[in-house]
């Protein structure tokens, strides 16, 4: 099993990529769902500034950069504890074997999310998303955490 230094600065790498990559589908589908592409993120942001943060659709500093930096550090929670239990197995740079883990923590982090987080900690897209899109946006952390492990791994 890695160390912690070493899973806390690939996690930096990981959360930044699966952030990224989920943020893009978080505006994708947030365009076609709700009509913005900043909503879902908005939603997020209800961790500090309540429901009304779900209602907003435009860009907003207050919304929008608060929702994303929430939005950044999960997936950077998430990859860290990515890379501590999976960095050696990851380390083989197999490619099975790192989209089978980002999928595992993917829908481990979903299942936390939905089914251990008290509502006012929920990641707050689901008030604009349907749950087919959720399924997406998890599926592109997922990318993004192999996109992550793949690019720390590469010759």
């Amino acid at each position: 099993m890695a160390d912690w230094s070493t899973s806390m600065q690939r996690g930096l790498v990981g959360g930044a990529a699966s952030s990224i990559v989920s943020t893009a589908a978080l505006a994708l589908l947030g365009r076609l769902e709700a009509g913005s592409a900043y909503a879902p993120t908005n939603a997020v942001s209800h961790w500090i500034w309540g429901d009304e943060a779900a209602e907003h659709d435009g860009f907003s500093l207050k919304y929008t950069i608060t929702g994303y930096a929430i939005h950044h550090l999960s997936a950077t929670f998430w990859s860290v504890l990515f890379e501590k239990l999976a960095g050696e197995k990851l380390d083989h740079k197999d490619l099975r074997v790192t989209l089978a883990a980002s999928a595992a923590t993917s829908a481990i982090a979903c299942f936390a999310d939905y089914k251990m987080t008290p509502e006012r900690l929920k990641p707050g897209y689901e008030k604009r998303l349907s749950r087919k899109s959720l399924a997406g946006v998890y599926a592109a952390f997922a990318v993004g955490l192999a996109l992550g492990a793949m690019v720390l791994r590469r010759d």
